[in-house]
């Protein structure tokens, strides 16, 4: 398929430049993925499409303050680095700009609280930054940086714990598994209550996964690779949910990745590793049954992904009817629940 056949119309002002004033009140699309059928709900009403049997799967990852502002030490040149993912060693791969002000050897200071030296440049462009700083570097980056909204977020976001989910965990994510930031600790004990399982898996959201695919053939498009974890409980849950008769729902495009990469090479148990698992039609799936997911870019990877669990049909109609509905769209848009 070629990339331009996922690209749809949207009136900039669906784009949502803020979170809606509860998080369980964002809209819910319900999409039936062998019929096409389309319904409309509340977030909070989830609980009413999940039957007991079922498991949800929910990314933990937290975000990290990743956007920060470096002085050059020899020139006082601002350069803004925004941090991706960190390296064995400890360096961190980050972007640059402007890039042609961070070259190796460069190096930077971040008021008195810590300072990097620019120790490669890869071929795509990315800086590979060595910090110097004393203390724990986390909690240093806590001190400097901001969180790392995306470029079609204008607005400043108040609260930067609306850019989190409600069971962020492990520090290490670029992005917002932003599917996640529907839910309140009050609306997981009531689909808990239910009978339905949850279970968390960490994928550390890299830049990769929102990159825009500029090949025309999308399976040209070579995906960025994210570090994932699945716990033993989770794939226990998985493997009883499976033997049980009911779905495994994950919750965001990266829960999907982590199973499905599992899956994919040898299997549901308990693993870690990296993945640039690259999903779109035609793609058979292995584990998942559903996804609840957020409205995503025309000619993204992640509309690409949905197009494969939905078919590319069903899909496109249920975004013009989103755009039709007006729908907010993107990280602090509303959500779909393909079932």
């Amino acid at each position: 398929m070629n990339t331009h056949d996922f690209y749809y119309d949207l009136p900039p002002e669906l784009i949502a430049q803020h979170p809606a004033g509860r998080r369980d009140h964002s809209r819910l699309m319900l999409l039936d993925r062998t019929t096409g059928r389309i319904g409309h709900a509340h977030f909070y009403d989830l609980p009413k499409y999940l039957r007991p049997e079922d498991c949800l799967i929910l990314n933990d990852t937290r975000v990290l303050p990743a956007r920060i502002y470096g002085t050059r030490r020899d020139t006082g040149a601002v350069v803004e680095f925004l941090l991706l993912s960190r390296l064995e060693n400890g360096d961190w791969e980050a972007l640059a700009g402007p890039g042609k002000k961070a070259k190796p050897g460069h190096v930077f200071d971040f008021g008195n609280v810590m300072a990097c030296e620019v120790a490669a440049v890869r071929d795509d462009g990315n800086r590979i930054l060595h910090f110097l700083h004393d203390g724990v570097f986390l909690e240093k980056l806590e001190q400097v940086g901001k969180m790392p909204l995306p470029h079609y977020i204008t607005e400043e976001l108040k609260d930067n714990e609306r850019y989190q989910t409600v069971y962020a965990k492990t520090p290490g994510s670029a992005a917002a598994p932003t599917a996640g930031l529907h839910f309140t600790p009050q609306l997981l004990k009531q689909i808990e209550a239910t009978g339905v399982g949850i279970g968390y898996v960490t994928l550390h959201v890299g830049l990769g996964t929102f990159r825009p695919v500029k090949t025309e053939k999308i399976e040209d498009h070579k995906m960025h690779s994210e570090w994932y974890s699945i716990p033993q409980k989770t794939a226990g849950l998985i493997l009883r949910t499976k033997e049980q008769g009911g779905r495994v729902i994950c919750v965001g495009t990266t829960s999907c990745r982590t199973v499905e990469s599992a899956a994919s090479t040898g299997g549901i148990r308990a693993c870690e590793g990296t993945t640039d698992i690259f999903i779109y039609p035609g793609y058979s799936f292995k584990c998942l049954d559903g996804l609840i997911t957020n409205f995503h870019l025309p000619e993204s990877t992640l509309i690409m992904l949905v197009s494969a669990l939905a078919g590319y049909e069903h899909t496109m109609a249920a975004y013009r009817e989103a755009v039709r509905e007006r729908y907010r769209f993107f990280s602090f848009g509303d959500a779909m629940a393909i079932l």
